[in-house]
C-alpha cells in the first residue's frame, strides 16, 4: 500500500519504526551511530581521575546538546574548565545564560564523578573573570560518592508524549527537595502547556531562531557520527525518509511545508500531555548563579531518572530575545517571586525510554 507523504512524516513524528522481516532488522541495526554513542559505554575508563571524571561530565545535559566545554590539564591534579564561544546560540541564547546553565550541569557532574573514586573537585568559579575560564578545579582526597551519581548512565532528555498520570507520592519525595517547584495542580499545568506552546511556535516561526536550529541538526547516522552534536533527526524510519527525501532542511525549515507542520503538531501533541512542570529558580541572575542553576538542574533530572521519570528542558519563554518578552514576563509572573529568575523550566512525567544523545570524544574537547 502506498503511504501518502504527510502520513509518512506523521509516523515519523511519532517515532514508528519500521522492523518487518529480517531485512529490516539488519537496517534498523546498522542506524545506529555507534561512534557518537561510545563515550556513554566509555565513561570512567581512564587512569588519570582528571580524565575520568570529565569523561562522565562530557555526558551533561546542555543546549541544543552544542557541548561547549573545554578542559586543560594542569599540573598533575589540576584541571581548568573552558566555555568554547564558537559552540554559543547568539539567536535564542543572546545573553549566553543557558549556555552558562549547561556549564554547571558539567561541573556538578564532574563533581559527582571525582566524589565517586573518593575525591574531592575544590572549584574556583571564574578565577580571571568571565572573560576566562569557567572554573579551576583542584582534587584532594576526602570526596564521598553521591547517590545520584549511578543514575548518570540512565539521564537521558525525553521529549515524546507523557503519560496522564502524575509522579507518585513516592518519586514526589525524592525529586521535590531537589527542584525549586514541582507543579501539579491542573489550572498551573493548563496555563504552561499553553505558555509553552505559544513560546516554541514563537521560536520556529521567527525565521533567525528557528534556523538556528535547522542548521545545528544532523540528518541520520552519517552526518550525527561526523558532527555528534546539535539535534539528532535519527533512527530507521527517520533514515528511510531521509533516503527517499521525504524528510530535509529545507522541508524543516519552510513553515509551509507539510514536514515543518507535522513537526510542529509532534511537538505540540507532546507537550499538551504533559502532567506537570518543574522549575530551577535563583534570588540572582549573575554567571555564579547560572552555573548553580545548572548544577541544580543536573540533581533534579538525575532524581527523577531515579524513579524512572522523565524530564525535557522548555526553555522557549525564558530566552531573552524580543520575540519572547511578553511569554517571559508572563512566565516570571506565573512562576516566581518578585526578584527571582526562573533559569529553567521542564516537562515532568511518565513516559517510554529514550536511548542516549550523541557526544563528541573526550580527546576532543581537551586543550593546551
Amino acid at each position: 500500500m502506498m503511504v501518502s507523504r504527510r502520513k509518512m512524516i506523521a509516523l515519523v513524528g511519532g517515532g514508528a519504526v519500521l522492523a518487518a522481516g529480517s531485512a529490516a532488522g539488519g537496517f534498523v541495526a546498522t542506524r545506529r551511530p555507534n561512534s557518537a554513542l561510545t563515550p556513554w559505554e566509555s565513561a570512567g575508563d581512564y587512569d588519570d581521575p582528571r580524565m575520568a571524571a570529565l569523561s562522565w561530565a562530557i555526558l551533561a545535559p546542555n543546549p541544543h546538546n552544542r557541548q561547549p566545554w573545554q578542559a586543560e590539564l594542569v599540573g598533575s591534579d589540576r584541571v581548568r574548565i573552558w566555555r568554547e564561544e564558537a559552540r554559543n546560540l547568539p539567536e535564542t541564547d543572546p545573553f549566553d545564560r543557558q549556555m552558562t546553565i549547561g556549564m554547571g550541569c558539567f561541573l556538578e557532574l564532574f563533581r559527582q564523578a571525582a566524589a565517586d573514586k573518593g575525591l574531592v573537585a575544590e572549584m574556583t568559579l571564574f578565577p580571571d573573570g568571565e572573560g576566562g575560564p569557567v572554573a579551576d578545579i583542584a582534587l584532594v582526597s576526602g570526596g564521598k560518592p553521591d547517590p545520584l551519581f549511578q543514575f548518570v548512565p540512565s539521564r537521558h532528555t525525553n521529549r515524546l508524549a507523557y503519560e496522564s498520570r502524575l509522579p507518585s507520592n513516592a518519586a514526589m519525595a525524592v525529586i521535590a527537595p531537589e527542584a525549586s517547584e514541582i507543579i501539579t495542580d491542573t489550572e498551573r499545568v493548563d496555563a504552561l502547556r499553553k505558555l509553552t506552546w505559544r513560546a516554541m511556535h514563537i521560536e520556529m516561526t521567527t525565521h533567525r531562531t528557528h534556523m538556528e536550529s535547522i542548521n545545528l541538526t544532523r540528518l541520520g547516522k552519517s552526518e550525527i557520527e561526523a558532527n555528534p552534536d546539535g539535534i539528532s533527526v535519527r533512527g530507521a524510519m527517520q533514515e528511510a525518509l531521509i533516503l527517499a527525501g521525504m524528510i530535509t532542511r529545507e522541508g524543516q525549515a519552510d513553515p509551509e511545508s507539510s514536514e515543518f507542520q507535522q513537526t510542529a503538531k509532534f511537538i505540540r501533541s507532546a507537550q499538551d500531555s504533559t502532567p506537570a512542570y518543574a522549575t530551577v529558580k535563583t534570588t540572582g541572575n549573575t554567571r555564579p548563579d547560572q552555573i548553580e542553576a545548572g548544577r541544580l538542574w543536573l540533581r533534579l533530572h538525575l532524581a527523577a531518572t531515579s524513579e524512572g521519570i522523565s524530564m525535557q528542558p522548555l526553555s522557549q519563554a525564558l530566552q531573552e530575545y524580543p520575540e519572547q518578552s511578553e511569554l517571559y514576563a508572563q512566565v516570571h509572573e506565573l512562576l516566581a517571586e518578585p526578584g527571582e529568575t526562573v533559569q529553567m523550566l521542564g516537562r515532568v512525567g511518565y513516559a517510554a525510554a529514550v536511548g542516549p544523545s550523541p557526544r563528541w570524544p573526550l580527546e576532543s574537547r581537551i586543550i593546551g
